[in-house]
């Protein structure tokens, strides 16, 4: 009976941290209560808050979330490819993919700017996870034979967070296609 209830008790946290990543992509981490989930996912507050003890543990544990879906819609994908330049054109393509999984747009760039002032466990979850995400540009810019692979990576990174607050703040979805002519230009300083 305790791997069921276990089970049951994981399938129940994951569907809360999903419900949440997707909130907080549109409302903000802070935005986020036990009350406004509870209300969503047709819960308890009481048994909503047996997952997480505070508003911060939930906050990290949406961080959490978040990075793993990051991961399995961008990284796990891209894998596929060798490293070096044809990774990196399958990680750009599924990044700018990936702002459609929230209705509020990327939750990096939504929690990012809400939490670039506040120090805290919670900043430093974002900043951490963003940090990897920007090494691992790095790393595949490197293996890619890029001469500058920090400035290849924050390009990258810069152009599809500019056609994601573009797109949240006027809905023109144009500003993808303006990401994809401006990503085939950083493509074509790749090798061969």
């Amino acid at each position: 009976m305790a791997n069921a209830s276990a089970t049951k008790g994981e399938r129940t946290r994951a569907a809360i941290l999903e419900r949440a990543v997707d909130l907080a992509s549109v409302e903000g981490l802070e935005g986020l209560t036990i009350g406004r989930l509870a209300s969503d996912l047709r819960m308890s507050k009481s048994g909503l808050f047996r997952h997480f003890g505070s508003k911060q543990d939930l906050q990290l544990a949406t961080v959490g979330a978040a990075r793993d879906r990051f991961i399995a819609m961008v990284l796990e994908p891209a894998s596929a490819s060798p490293d070096g330049g044809p990774r990196l054109r399958a990680m750009a393509e599924h990044y700018l993919d990936y702002l459609y999984s929230f209705p509020g747009g990327c939750f990096w760039g939504a929690t990012a700017s809400e939490f670039d002032d506040r120090p805290g466990p919670v900043r430093d979850a974002i900043a951490a996870s963003m940090d990897a995400w920007m090494a691992e540009l790095v790393r595949q810019a490197t293996a890619a034979g890029i001469a500058d692979p920090d400035r290849y990576a924050f390009e990258l990174y810069a152009v599809v967070m500019a056609a994601n607050a573009r797109w949240r703040l006027t809905g023109d979805r144009g500003a993808f296609d303006l990401a994809r002519a401006a990503l085939a230009r950083l493509e074509a300083e790749l090798p061969e």
